[in-house]
């Protein structure tokens, strides 16, 4: 935040040096043409007096009295100390002049306090008009610049909060998967089953994937789907053997990328909603296939007529959020419920940045 708020500092000093120096050189170029290329130091002297006080009306203007009052809508309090301001400090302004400025050059009798003060028509034409537009221009460009900033301070808090939130997705992992699958090794370990170590090294092996590959922006298909093998193989130690009946086909030609954890939650998704609240078998089919344009995955599981609940699942949500933070659009997410059978499939590209 130190760094952004030092760069749009520089940003504003670089415009401000830029603009006054720009306004200080046309001013005086129109002052060239209008007395025919000529320009004595009188004439410069004059124009830098209205510039230096151009520049001090339109930053008090802008930072001050825009921020403070018309930015917090209160319009009527703006109003009354803007016109103040621009009296006052036209009325500065020639004060400087008159004593301060034209006694270098002239020794004519100078206009009293009280002149200056009440020659309104003057004070007006000669001095609050050149700050008006001075001000007028500057202002604007300040407020083209902020909403640009604002802008890309919007999109820039929009793309860190979905990136959080991608980042939490990433590192959940389902507490009661976890609480099943090490209350199922300890029934192993005491019974001695020599499944005990492999179903060890298998939750071993996914905690280490989520935790360090969840957080990477692409992985292979390859290192997702010995993931969820091992997922599957754990999931397993739950059910009897005829509650379950997985069917796999992967084909892999081609070495493609998805966003890490992508498959595994719909994988998660099915045993929770599938096979989880299904009292008789579940079918479950995993299809996947890859080419050198695209990824094509999907999987299916039977359910009983009465869970009807998988459509609205905020897993479900979560990975349609993640496709489009991940591939703005050129994917494909299709759900069908037909028959008893949830199916989702995924079309993504081999690769995307």
């Amino acid at each position: 935040m130190k760094i952004k708020s030092e760069n749009q500092t520089r940003q504003t000093l670089s415009f401000q040096l830029l603009f006054w120096t720009a306004l200080f050189v046309f001013g005086t170029v129109r002052i060239y043409g209008e007395y025919d290329g000529e320009i004595s130091k009188e004439m410069i002297i004059y124009n830098f007096c209205h510039w230096i006080f151009q520049i001090v009306g339109a930053n008090f203007i802008y930072f001050f009295l825009i921020r403070c009052f018309f930015d917090r809508k209160k319009y009527l309090e703006f109003s009354v100390y803007l016109i103040l301001c621009l009296y006052t400090i036209s009325v500065i302004n020639r004060f400087f002049i008159v004593y301060i400025a034209e006694p270098l050059f002239t020794s004519e009798d100078k206009d009293s306090l009280l002149d200056i003060c009440t020659d309104i028509p003057y004070l007006l034409l000669h001095y609050t008009f050149p700050i008006i537009s001075g001000a007028f221009i500057f202002i604007s460009v300040m407020f083209i610049i902020r909403y640009k900033d604002e802008k890309e301070h919007t999109v820039q808090l929009q793309k860190e909060k979905t990136e959080l939130e991608l980042q939490s997705l990433k590192s959940q992992l389902n507490p009661h998967f976890l609480f099943n699958t090490l209350n199922n090794i300890y029934s192993l370990s005491i019974s001695h089953s020599d499944k005990t170590s492999q179903s060890i090294s298998q939750l071993s092996d996914m905690l280490d994937y989520i935790l360090y590959n969840g957080q990477k922006k692409w992985v292979r298909i390859s290192d997702e789907m010995d993931i969820i093998k091992h997922y599957i193989a754990l999931e397993k130690l739950r059910y009897p053997d005829e509650r379950l009946k997985i069917t796999m086909h992967i084909a892999l030609p081609s070495a493609n990328t998805i966003p890490p954890l992508l498959y595994l939650t719909l994988v998660e998704n099915t045993f929770k909603h599938g096979a989880g609240k299904n009292p008789e078998t579940t079918e479950i089919k995993i299809n996947l296939k890859t080419d050198q344009q695209y990824s094509v995955f999907s999987i299916e599981n039977t359910f009983t007529d009465h869970l009807k609940d998988h459509e609205k699942g905020i897993g479900l949500q979560n990975i349609e959020r993640q496709l489009q933070y991940h591939y703005q659009g050129n994917f494909t997410f299709r759900v069908s419920n037909k028959n008893n059978i949830f199916k989702v499939e995924i079309t993504t590209p081999a690769h995307y940045d």
